[in-house]
């Protein structure tokens, strides 16, 4: 299915495309798919269920990327309630293991599966911790490198932003956030402050998504800016 002589990456509930671009920058060419409309996705996107998308497509592809709904997952589930969306998680992480592509699934620190890798914005110098865990398909031999992770000294504002922003403060992308936060805090400059709170920083699959280039083209120096 690839189209260029980038390999072809399919990104799973991949909402407004925060995933996606550092894919992308990593070398890929890249497919969304999100049950939601995504006006703003950056490449190119289908509307649709992801599990049947993946089950009728997913081997035309040469790398598969998913971030199940973790609403279920936060630790603010306890107080807000759950939205019946948890079970995606099990079922996206077992239709890929059954398949034949590689693949990197994301998800909060309180998803139940296992963390073969964390990263926190603080790693690539953004101002936001947002702690991410990813389980990485076992097929692929070696695991990424872990960046250097700095001490947490910086304080996290969630209410009085903008002051605490103009202060030195790091930002938590949840709740009721604005855009002007997305390029200090999450590398990404087109998305509205909803989209933001449900976005990884790109930085993070960047740094994934080279080292599964890697693995796909081992032979390859590719260093996609």
């Amino acid at each position: 299915m690839t189209t260029t002589d980038r390999p072809l990456l399919l990104d799973l509930f991949c909402k407004a495309g925060g995933a996606s671009m550092g894919y992308h920058r990593a070398g890929f060419e890249v497919m969304g798919v999100d049950i939601e409309a995504q006006p703003r996705y950056p490449f190119t996107f289908y509307q649709g269920d992801a599990l049947e998308f993946l089950a009728a497509c997913g081997d035309e592809f040469d790398a598969i990327a998913a971030s199940p709904p973790c609403h279920d997952h936060t630790t603010l589930a306890s107080r807000a309630g759950t939205n019946g969306s948890g079970w995606l998680l099990d079922a996206t992480l077992t239709a890929l293991a059954g398949g034949s592509v590689p693949w990197v699934v994301e998800n909060v620190m309180g998803a139940a599966m296992r963390a073969d890798i964390v990263l926190c914005g603080s790693m690539f110098g953004l101002r936001t911790y947002r702690h991410r865990k990813f389980a990485i398909d076992p097929r692929i031999p070696l695991l990424p490198p872990v960046p250097w992770h700095p001490a947490h000294t910086v304080r996290t504002s969630t209410k009085k932003r903008r002051r605490d922003f103009d202060a030195g403060m790091h930002i938590s992308i949840t709740g009721d956030v604005s855009s002007w936060l997305g390029p200090a805090c999450m590398g990404i400059d087109w998305m509205t402050g909803d989209e933001l709170a449900q976005a990884i920083p790109p930085a993070y699959t960047h740094h994934l998504g080279l080292h599964l280039m890697n693995h796909l083209r081992p032979h390859e120096a590719v260093r996609a800016a």
